[in-house]
């Protein structure tokens, strides 16, 4: 690899670590976030709920935006975003406030993932293979991290600093970026000047965007308003109607148009991968459920502060880290479903522990949950892409990628909702207990599905 090669390696590793290494430190900032504005855990998983919808509709959209716009310039936008929402996000004078910023944040760094990955592909022709296998340590390492980063920053700064700690890498990314990516293609230029305002919207689906984000954030609101007041009074109700009408009227645009935001013709015609994406929703419900739930309750109920969260949160990216590539060449051997399968159980296994522990318990008793699910976690990573390539043909790939990336966000807010609502709106000891015994049904639920799986596969064999 020459030292453009190089060059361009680090500046797209450099961006696209951003988007999962926010998602992950704010996991042990919750606590604290609670703490400064007097919000309970329903009110301040907001701040989850809300990266996660935006880089649920921002990376599909910019991914076919970038066909139009051009991927080098939606790269450096996406630096220029990151980078004004992280310095003004500390600067927020309320939590709403802190909430937009979130947002654009979410937006900005899924910029650069949507099109990071295409830019290595174009540019990079020698060891094309090597260099993606890079940008995945980038991401899959900056989530890794992201607790015990998150837990050094508030043990010696606060909150702001998970945000202000984003400005070098940024810096570094956008001057590397602006010297070492190459311009668009002309040819691209031009066709993106013969569409109008109308064709684009209509090409990038701007409807059902619309409609599956009000039906998805209504129907949140309503859930979580109902939770925390106890009762159904009649605007939760409403708003919640808005949602499922918002998303009845989603599905119904998206059967019809030509160009679908999320193409669910796709899960009726290939029935095999509508149950991978299935699988991996609740993967991905189990694993960060766990991951945004522990913190809460260590630093909440058992008063672990900030620091030590982090370092035990470092259990089980470490353990995912280790795990993923001895699950590559297993898969490569025996194919997907004995990893999945071992990987269920050691999910089973974690929740089950989660369900013993007390007020009692030694702290560092939870590395072992922390153990399983990242174990699992790393032969989840490698054994559900590669489910997805056997059950998706290769005419479709960049849609089944798309529908994969979005089981992945709406696991991840459906194990928000599910913790929010399982602890009411506090943790408590009682709470997490239910929410272990909740996550072993689901976990074995998954066994169940992998066991059947592997018999209809092997019947109609």
């Amino acid at each position: 690899m020459n030292a453009r090669g190089t060059g361009l390696m680090i500046s797209v590793g450099l961006g696209i670590l951003l988007n999962p290494l926010n998602s992950s430190m704010i996991s042990v900032a919750i606590a604290r976030l609670q703490q400064v504005y007097g919000l309970n855990y329903s009110a301040v998983s907001w701040i989850i709920f809300s990266f996660y919808i935006a880089s649920a509709v921002a990376q599909p959209v910019v991914g076919k935006a970038s066909d139009l716009i051009g991927r080098r310039r939606i790269f450096l936008t996406g630096l220029v975003v990151s980078f004004a929402a992280s310095l003004l996000a500390p600067l927020s004078p309320n939590f709403g406030w802190l909430i937009v910023a979130r947002v654009v944040q979410s937006i900005g760094t899924s910029m650069m993932v949507a099109v990071g990955m295409a830019l290595v592909r174009i540019h990079m022709t020698e060891k094309q293979g090597s260099a993606l296998s890079v940008l995945s340590i980038f991401i899959s390492g900056a989530a890794a991290i992201g607790p015990f980063v998150g837990g050094v920053l508030l043990q010696w700064w606060d909150w702001q600093a998970i945000f202000i700690v984003n400005l070098p890498f940024v810096a570094a990314s956008f001057l590397l970026a602006w010297r070492m990516i190459p311009a668009d293609d002309p040819a691209e230029s031009a066709a993106r000047g013969k569409m109008s305002w109308r064709k684009g919207l209509e090409w990038m689906d701007a409807t059902g965007v619309l409609l599956f984000t009000i039906g998805l954030v209504a129907l949140l609101v309503a859930v979580l308003s109902t939770q925390s007041s106890g009762q159904l009074s009649i605007r939760n109700l409403a708003t919640g109607l808005l949602g499922l009408a918002a998303l009845g009227l989603f599905i119904s645009h998206e059967f019809k148009t030509a160009s679908p935001f999320i193409p669910l013709r796709t899960f009726a015609r290939y029935p095999a991968l509508t149950w991978v994406n299935v699988q991996f929703v609740l993967v991905n419900l189990l694993f960060y459920a766990l991951f945004f739930g522990l913190p809460s309750y260590l630093q909440t109920v058992r008063h672990v502060g900030e620091f030590h969260t982090g370092i035990l949160m470092l259990t089980l990216g470490l353990c995912s880290l280790a795990a993923s590539p001895i699950a590559g060449r297993w898969i490569d051997r025996s194919g997907p479903k004995p990893a999945l399968v071992l990987s269920a159980i050691l999910m089973t296994l974690g929740s089950l522990w989660l369900a013993t522990l007390n007020s009692t318990s030694p702290v560092v008793s939870v590395s072992l949950a922390l153990a399983a699910f990242g174990i699992s976690n790393g032969l989840n990573t490698v054994g559900m892409q590669a489910a997805l390539f056997q059950n998706s043909p290769k005419e479709i790939a960049g849609v089944a990628s798309g529908l994969f990336n979005t089981s992945r966000y709406l696991g991840t807010m459906l194990s928000s909702l599910l913790t929010s609502v399982v602890m009411a709106g506090q943790f408590s000891a009682g709470g997490f207990r239910r929410l272990g015994i909740i996550l072993t049904v689901l976990a074995a639920v998954l066994i169940w599905m992998n066991l059947r799986l592997r018999k209809d596969r092997q019947r109609n064999k």
